[in-house]
């Protein structure tokens, strides 16, 4: 009877008791956010990244913390997705900086520059060579920080309707060309306009512009460019290594705990291998529809090259003396960039080299 009492009496003062959760779902909140993207959705690489960076983010916290992703449109137009986190219209977005280089030209370093840095080489760059610190620090005047999230590779020179045989074919050309490619080739005579990606294929079919260069085969076969321009010009010298980002709003990562913060790191960068691994994977098959279809493909005139590479550091000599930022930000590109091409001449440029004349074969 003792023993059936105790049992009884134990069981009560259980029941009364506050069961205490575990320490883990405590610290897991409920948090919901709104992601800005440039990228229209028929995109599903670059838009489809943000989606798996959200995705990773929602899984890794067991649903507790919701990244809704939306179009430029849905919110606010692609080429204001800084705007919108500046003002705390949305928590974050999915851009590249070098929309932005007409709010500070530094920004243009944080996805790359003309004549600049392969995909590789511009990870490591943020990571280990500055860069993180140069381009968030300018970011941090607009309520701004941003971690890399996707890399395009080496991109396409684009689509243009008549062939470049030289220099002056370029004079009074309208070129679709983001970023500070256009600053580069307007000193060439280029015309250059930013136009979102959802409104370059409407304008090129106008005859608005004449050229547009986007990303790669993948993407652009997936804008339908071959369907007026059939000239496939490469390689895209203004982005070796286009970095995108998640640019979050500086009150709203203040306000994630600690390890929702390493989440968000960890899930960016999945997200920067996810992105580049599938590029490499679908423009392959990309390029060769596109020249089924009837692409010219076509090497930039070496004459072209050059004076785009002469162009360039003029304006990068005028931009330096213009802004201190600027300035920090290329000279340790630049000094990043020469030691970097030492290793890669020795190694991964002999490697790809000899495997490319094995393929020939």
């Amino acid at each position: 009877m003792k023993r059936r009492d105790f049992l009884k009496t134990g069981a009560l003062a259980a029941a009364a008791t506050p069961v205490a959760m575990p320490a883990v779902a405590q610290s897991q909140p409920e948090v919901r956010w709104r992601l800005t993207s440039s990228f229209p959705k028929s995109l599903d690489t670059i838009f489809g990244t943000a989606q798996q960076f959200a995705k990773l983010v929602s899984e890794a916290t067991d649903g507790k913390f919701q990244i809704q992703v939306f179009a430029p449109g849905e919110i606010v137009p692609g080429l204001q997705a800084l705007d919108a986190v500046s003002s705390g219209t949305v928590e974050c977005a999915h851009s590249p900086t070098y929309f932005y280089i007409g709010k500070d030209p530094t920004l243009g370093l944080g996805t790359g520059i003309p004549f600049g840095l392969n995909a590789r080489q511009q990870h490591s760059w943020w990571y280990f060579g500055g860069g993180e610190q140069i381009v968030n620090g300018v970011l941090d005047r607009f309520n701004a920080y941003s971690i890399p999230c996707g890399n395009s590779g080496c991109q396409m020179g684009g689509f243009f309707r008549n062939e470049l045989k030289g220099v002056d074919d370029l004079k009074g050309l309208k070129f679709r060309i983001g970023g500070m490619g256009g600053a580069v080739l307007a000193k060439l005579g280029v015309v250059p306009t930013q136009i979102a990606p959802g409104d370059v294929y409407p304008a090129l079919e106008r005859g608005t512009i004449d050229a547009a260069e986007f990303v790669g085969p993948y993407d652009d076969e997936k804008l339908g460019f071959i369907r007026v321009a059939k000239y496939y010009y490469y390689p895209g010298w203004w982005e070796g290594g286009a970095m995108l980002h998640l640019i979050i709003g500086k009150e709203a990562w203040a306000k994630l705990p600690k390890h929702y913060q390493a989440i968000v790191q960890q899930a960016c960068e999945a997200a920067n291998n996810w992105m580049l691994g599938k590029y490499d994977f679908v423009n392959p098959g990309g390029l060769r529809r596109l020249v089924a279809q009837g692409a010219q493909l076509r090497p930039f005139p070496l004459p072209v090259m050059e004076a785009a590479l002469k162009a360039a550091e003029e304006y990068y000599a005028e931009t330096s003396a213009k802004s201190a930022d600027f300035k920090a930000g290329y000279d340790s590109m630049v000094a990043f960039r020469g030691e970097n091409l030492l290793w890669w001449q020795v190694a991964e440029l002999s490697f790809d080299s000899f495997m490319n004349r094995l393929k020939a074969r």
